[in-house]
């Protein structure tokens, strides 16, 4: 296996860059989830979440973003081996691992709105205490 192995660490450092240089050239969803990972980091810091709760949304964000690249990864997959035909196995396997992107998605909004419901009623009763 000596023929595939990087050199060092910085060259295999430079390929992974390379790597989320091409999935956000290239993969629009990949993009929209960047966009709204970046969103939802902002709205945690302007509501001055604490540390876990910040790490909690920042960890499922990432869970997001890593599923979407897998996803990603498995379509170029199954698209390369099945040369463009289709065959209902390709479209099972796609639409399963595109399936996983949409439950991270949905556990990471559930996590965000949780946080966020919670330091908005803090804010509101604060605020507006009768």
């Amino acid at each position: 296996m000596k023929k595939f192995q990087s050199r060092s660490f910085m060259r295999s450092a430079l390929y992974a860059l390379n790597g989320l240089r091409l999935a956000f050239k290239s993969e629009r969803n990949f993009r929209k989830h960047i966009i709204i990972a970046f969103i939802t980091l902002a709205i945690a810091v302007f509501l001055r979440v604490n540390v876990i709760e910040f790490c909690l949304i920042l960890f499922a964000n990432a869970q997001v973003l890593v599923c979407e690249l897998f996803n990603s990864v498995f379509e170029y997959i199954v698209d390369a081996y099945y040369k463009g035909r289709w065959a209902k196995l390709a479209k099972l396997a796609k639409d399963i691992a595109a399936g996983a992107v949409l439950f991270s998605a949905t556990v990471s909004v559930l996590i965000s709105s949780l946080i966020f419901a919670q330091r908005f009623y803090q804010i509101y009763c604060k605020n507006f205490a009768f």
